[in-house]
C-alpha cells in the first residue's frame, strides 16, 4: 500500500468531504481515504496494482470535484485564481443585492408600479444566480445524479425555490391569489442575499482559514530555492531539485543548508539549528560532522558538504510531510461528524418539506406565503459548514503551533490522547541525562520539565539499567520519587503495562529504539531525538531536540485543542438546534411575530462558518 495527500478542489462543506471519503472509499484497491476540509486535500492508502490515481480523480469528477494529480497544475496557483475569481463574484453579488433589495423596499423607482420592480428583481436575481451562483446549481445537479447531497443542494433548493415562487407571483399573483383573499409577495431579494451571503461567507472562511496553514508555510520556507553544486573547482548555481546524492554543495555564511549531507571542506563553521531542534545554541560543524536541510551556517565561515539526503528524503520534508498528514488525520470525534454529515442534507430537507406542510395544515392556503418562507429560512440557516470546520481547523492550529515549538505529533489520534495521560514511564540515559558523559549529567531544565508534568496531575516513573547508586542520585536531582534501576528492556514494557492495568494512561519516554518495546505498548509513545537521531516511524510524538518541558507543553497543548474541538462542535450543534425551529416558525406558537428570514438565514448561517474557524484560531495566541 502507498499513502499520497492530494489536493481536491470544490470540496466547501462537511457533506462534501463525507462524499468525496464514501466515492473513494467504495473504489477497490483503496484501504483509507480520509479528507481535510480545511486544507481540502485527501490522504489515501492504496494499492497502485489496483487503482490508480488517475482512476481515483475520474471517480471524483463524475460528482463535482477535481484531484488534483498532474505535476504541472500548481494547486497554489489554481487556489490563487478560485480566491480571485471568489472575490470578484461577491462584489458583483453585493451589488445585486443592494439593487435588488433597493427595488423592493422603495428605495428606489418610485415612480414605477410594483409589477415593472418585481419584474426588475427578477432580471436582477437571475443574473445573480447565472453568474454569482452558477456552480452551486452545477455541483448540486452532479450530487443528486450520484444520489448525493451537500450545502450546495441547501443554497439551491432555497433559492431556487425563492426565485420561482417570486417569479410565478410576479406574473400570475394577482390572477391566482387575489381571488383567494391570499396575499402575495416576491422574494427575489432573499434569493439573491443568500447568494451573497454563502459567498461572503466563503471568502471569509478561505481567509481565516490560510491563517491555520503557517505553520506548514512556516517550515515550507526554510527550504533554499537554489544550491552552490561545486564540480571541479568550478561552482554553479542549480535548481534545489536538480541536486542528487552524492553532488558537492557549497554552503556560504548566512545561507540556509539545502540538503543532508556531511561536511567534508571548509573551516568550521557555527550552524544555527533552532528551526529543526529548538536548541538556541549554535552547533559546531567540522569535517565529518552531518548537517540538515533549513539550517542557517553562520557568518565567517564556507562549508563544502557532500548530499546525503536530498528533495522528499531530507528531515526537514519529512517534517513536513508528519506535519501535513498528521493535520489531515482524523480525531476519533470526528468519525460521529462525518456520520452525521451523510444525513444532516436530507434530514434538512425533510424539516424543510414537513415544515411547509404543517403550516398549511394549521393556517390553511391563505398561509402559502408563510409556508413558503418558513420552509426556505430552514433550507438556508442549517449549516453543515460548521459541524465540518470544527475538529480539522482546531487540530491544523493545535499541530501546526505543536510544530513551530518542535513537537511533532504523528496524527489526530495522539493529540486526543496525550490529554488523557496520567502516568509517565521515562527513560533515563537520552532522556533525563546527556549519553555523551555515560548519563552521568543531567540534562537542562530537566526538574523544571518534571515539575510541571506533575503539576498537570502525572506521575513520572524513571527506568534504567544503571546501577542504584547512579540512578538514585539522578531521581533525586530531578524530583523523581518513583525510579527503577538494573532494568531491562522488558522490564520497562512490564512497567507500562503494569500501570495500565491499575487504570492508568501511560506515555512512554525514549529514545525510539532501545525502548521500542515500551513505546509499542504505551497509549502515548513519545521519542526524544536531534536531527537524523528523530525516530520519526517509531513514535507517535517526536521532540526535536532534548528540552523536556517540551513534554508538559505538549500535553498541555492537548488539552487546550480538545477542548477548542468541543467548543466548535458545541457551538455547530448548538446553532442548528436552536436556529432551525426559529427558522421554521416555532415563535408564532407563542404568539410572537418575529421570525428569521431567509435573508437573515443566510447570513446567520455564513457566521456560524467563519466563526468556528476565527475561534480555532485563538489557539495561535494561548501560550
Amino acid at each position: 500500500m502507498e499513502r499520497k495527500t492530494v489536493a481536491v478542489l470544490g470540496m466547501m462543506c462537511a457533506g462534501c468531504a463525507a462524499n468525496v471519503e464514501r466515492k473513494l472509499n467504495a473504489l477497490d484497491g483503496i484501504g483509507a481515504a480520509a479528507v481535510n476540509l480545511s486544507t481540502r486535500t485527501v490522504m489515501v492508502d492504496y494499492d497502485p496494482a489496483r487503482v490508480s490515481l488517475q482512476q481515483m480523480k475520474e471517480a471524483l469528477s463524475s460528482i463535482g470535484y477535481d484531484m488534483v494529480i498532474e505535476q504541472d497544475r500548481n494547486v497554489e496557483a489554481i487556489e490563487h485564481r478560485a480566491l480571485s475569481m471568489l472575490r470578484r463574484k461577491v462584489a458583483l453579488s453585493w451589488l445585486f443585492a443592494v439593487l435588488c433589495m433597493a427595488l423592493s423596499m422603495g428605495w428606489i423607482g418610485q415612480g414605477l408600479t410594483a409589477d415593472y420592480r418585481n419584474q426588475l428583481c427578477l432580471i436582477i436575481a437571475l443574473l445573480n444566480l447565472v453568474y454569482c451562483g452558477r456552480q452551486f446549481y452545477v455541483t448540486a445537479w452532479r450530487q443528486l445524479v450520484h444520489g448525493s447531497a451537500n450545502m450546495d443542494t441547501l443554497v439551491v433548493l432555497s433559492t431556487g425555490i425563492s426565485f420561482l415562487f417570486s417569479t410565478f407571483n410576479t406574473f400570475w399573483g394577482d390572477a391566482v391569489w387575489t381571488p383567494r383573499g391570499i396575499a402575495w409577495h416576491t422574494y427575489f431579494d432573499a434569493s439573491v442575499m443568500i447568494i451573497t451571503f454563502v459567498l461572503t461567507g466563503r471568502l471569509l472562511e478561505e481567509r481565516a482559514k490560510h491563517s491555520t496553514a503557517s505553520a506548514i508555510r512556516t517550515l515550507m520556507g526554510l527550504t533554499p530555492k537554489t544550491a552552490h553544486l561545486v564540480e571541479n573547482d568550478v561552482t554553479t548555481d542549480i535548481p534545489i531539485a536538480a541536486v542528487s546524492v552524492g553532488d558537492v554543495i557549497e554552503v556560504r555564511p548566512g545561507e540556509k543548508i539545502p540538503v543532508d549531507g556531511t561536511v567534508i571542506a571548509g573551516a568550521s563553521g557555527l550552524v544555527d539549528e533552532s528551526m529543526m531542534t529548538g536548541e538556541s545554541v549554535a552547533v559546531e560543524k567540522r569535517e565529518g560532522d552531518k548537517v540538515l536541510a533549513g539550517t542557517i551556517l553562520g557568518q565567517g565561515a564556507t562549508l563544502r558538504l557532500r548530499a546525503q539526503q536530498v528533495g522528499q528524503k531530507t528531515v526537514l520534508a519529512n517534517m513536513i510531510r508528519m506535519v501535513q498528514e498528521a493535520q489531515g488525520s482524523k480525531a476519533p470525534v470526528q468519525r460521529v461528524v462525518d456520520k452525521i454529515a451523510l444525513i444532516f442534507v436530507p434530514t434538512v430537507t425533510l424539516i424543510s418539506v414537513l415544515t411547509f406542510v404543517l403550516w398549511l395544515l394549521i393556517g390553511g392556503p391563505q398561509m402559502l406565503p408563510q409556508a413558503v418562507l418558513s420552509a426556505v429560512s430552514v433550507l438556508v440557516i442549517a449549516c453543515p459548514c460548521a459541524m465540518g470546520l470544527a475538529t480539522p481547523t482546531a487540530l491544523m492550529v493545535g499541530i501546526g503551533k505543536a510544530a513551530e515549538k518542535n513537537i511533532l505529533i504523528k496524527d489526530a489520534t495522539a493529540l486526543e490522547s496525550l490529554r488523557t495521560i496520567d502516568a509517565m514511564v521515562v527513560d533515563k540515559t537520552g532522556t533525563i541525562t546527556e549519553p555523551g558523559d555515560g548519563g552521568e549529567a543531567l540534562k537542562p531544565h530537566a526538574a523544571e520539565a518534571i515539575d510541571a508534568l506533575q503539576a498537570q496531575g502525572i506521575a513520572v516513573y524513571m527506568m534504567s539499567g544503571d546501577k542504584e547508586e547512579r540512578v538514585a542520585p539522578i531521581a533525586q536531582a530531578a524530583h523523581i520519587e518513583h525510579y527503577l534501576s538494573q532494568v531491562l528492556p522488558q522490564d520497562k514494557e512490564n512497567l507500562v503495562r503494569q500501570l495500565q492495568q491499575q487504570g492508568h494512561r501511560v506515555a512512554m519516554v525514549g529514545d525510539g529504539i532501545n525502548d521500542s518495546q515500551a513505546l509499542a505498548a504505551a497509549d502515548v509513545s513519545i521519542a526524544m531525538g536531534r536531527g537524523t537521531d528523530v525516530a520519526m516511524d517509531v513514535a507517535q510524538v517526536t521532540l526535536m531536540g532534548s528540552d523536556l518541558r517540551r513534554i508538559p507543553e505538549a500535553i498541555g497543548l492537548s488539552r487546550r485543542t480538545v477542548g477548542m474541538i468541543r467548543q466548535n462542535l458545541f457551538w455547530a450543534f448548538i446553532y442548528n438546534l436552536v436556529c432551525i425551529p426559529l427558522a421554521a416558525g416555532l415563535p408564532y406558537l407563542f404568539g410572537l411575530s418575529w421570525q428569521i428570514t431567509p435573508m437573515w438565514a443566510s447570513a446567520l448561517m455564513a457566521f456560524s462558518s467563519v466563526s468556528v474557524v476565527l475561534n480555532s484560531l485563538r489557539l495561535k495566541i494561548s501560550r
